[in-house]
This record gives C-alpha cells, structure tokens and sequence, in this order.
C-alpha cells in the first residue's frame, strides 16, 4: 500500500468509526465502497472481506460497553446469532462466486434499500423483561432462528454487520426494547462478521493490513461520533435523514459502476 492508500484507509475508517458513533449505524454499509472507490481496493471480494474483518472486531468492541450496562439478552442473542452464523457462511460462499461487478451492483442496491429503512423511526418492543428459557423456548427460538438465519445470510453475501437488519428482528422475534435489540445485535453483527471474515481469509480475500487500518480509523471516529451525539442529542432524527441520503445517493452510484463494470 502507498502513503496515500494508507491515509485514506485510516481517514475512511474514521468515517465508518464517525456514523456508528453518531447515529448508531450504518457504517459497515459504507465500508465496501469506501474500500473500492476511495482507498482503491481493486477486487469487490478482497474489499467485502477486508470490511467484514473491521466491522467484527469494532462490534465487538462495542458489545463490551453494552454488556456492562446488561442491555444484552444473552439467551436471545445467542441462538439469533447461531442460527445466522450459519446462513452467513452459506451467503459468504455465495457471494465469493458472484462475478464482481455484478456483487458490487447487488450491494449498491442494498445499500438503497437501507437508506430507506433508515428513514422509518426505530421502534423497541413493550416486553422488557423477554426471557428465554424452557417455558418460552417453543414460542421464541422458530422466530429467533428463522429470522437469524435470513439475516445472517445477507451478512455473509454482502460481508456486513446488518445491524440495521438484525435489530427489527430481534424485536419482531422477542418483543424485547430498542436499547435490548441494539445491544444484543452485537453478538450477531460479530459473530457474522467473523463468520465472513473467516470464509474469506481461507480464499485468501482479506487485506490485514488494510483491515487493520480501518479498525483503527474506526476506533477513532467511534469517539468522536460519541461525543458529537451528545452535543446534537435533539438532532439524531434530522442526521439520519441526511446520513440515509448519502447512503442512498452512494448505493445509486455503486449501482450504475456495478453495471457498466
């Protein structure tokens, strides 16, 4: 990698770092272009692993903070992620024979697709003490696995975190709080990202180097997000209105490269 690469592969991790403090989201979704059309990264494949490695290790990082407030609801959490580990490593293998531009094309209409749903204001569930155990086993792990296996699978396709799919359903499968899903979408987000980073670091499709570099950018960014949102707390709503905006104008665009190559 040149000086500049480099730069930019901090730099962009600063700006996925930045989103998912600030607004608690959609950074990872931004990772794969940033990777293609800024730092330079040539291959789509090489691009989704590498991000896939960055987007596990920071959702880990995060997960601790949250597992110490205990917005985490473990046994939920778990089979949601086990059962999308799975459809991770099925989509990981999937997306790694997809020809490139048209995976690239595939993301940028993903990418539309969650700027919308970025646009409807999140909703928590009215059962904050949801609990799975033996007695509620039979009513929450088909809706728990069922859900995480969809999920997990377009995680592995396209090598991202899905926060912004994974925590509607959580709350659809459990009725569990906002702040809940959030907090336990982390043990999926990373456990899929592991899932994917591994698939893809055995084709040899991951840049450590750049990987790294995100990570630190992100780590960055991440504290800056935070301390931003403190100060625009009343704003959140006029921010993800913009953030979805870039997300959807940058979707159409890596649309449009996708098709013509």
């Amino acid at each position: 990698m040149t000086g500049l690469q480099i730069l930019l592969s901090v730099l962009s991790g600063g700006v996925v770092g930045l989103s998912l403090g600030l607004i608690g989201g959609g950074g990872s979704i931004l990772a794969v272009p940033l990777m293609v059309y800024v730092v330079g990264v040539r291959s789509p494949h090489v691009a989704i692993g590498s991000s896939a490695v960055a987007v596990g290790v920071n959702a880990f990082i995060n997960l601790i903070s949250h597992a110490r407030d205990r917005n985490v609801k473990w046994h939920c959490a778990v089979v949601f992620a086990a059962f999308g580990v799975l459809g991770a490593a099925v989509g990981a293998q999937v997306g790694k024979a997809v020809d490139g531009a048209k995976l690239l094309a595939a993301f940028g209409v993903l990418m539309i697709v969650v700027a919308m749903m970025m646009l409807r204001p999140r909703r928590g569930g009215d059962n904050p003490d949801v609990r799975l155990d033996m007695k509620s086993a039979s009513k929450l792990v088909p809706p728990l696995a069922g859900t995480g296996f969809v999920v997990g699978t377009l995680s592995g396709f396209f090598g991202i975190g899905g926060g912004f799919l994974i925590v509607p359903g959580l709350v659809g499968a459990t009725s569990m709080p906002l702040l809940n899903a959030i907090g336990s979408s982390l043990v999926s987000v990373a456990a899929f990202g592991a899932t994917a980073a591994v698939s893809y670091a055995v084709s040899g499709l991951v840049n450590w180097s750049l990987a790294g570099l995100f990570i630190v950018g992100g780590a960055i960014g991440g504290l800056a997000g935070v301390r931003l949102a403190r100060h625009l707390a009343g704003q959140k709503r006029a921010l993800s209105i913009v953030f979805s905006s870039i997300v959807a104008v940058v979707g159409i665009y890596v649309v449009a490269r996708g098709i013509t190559g």
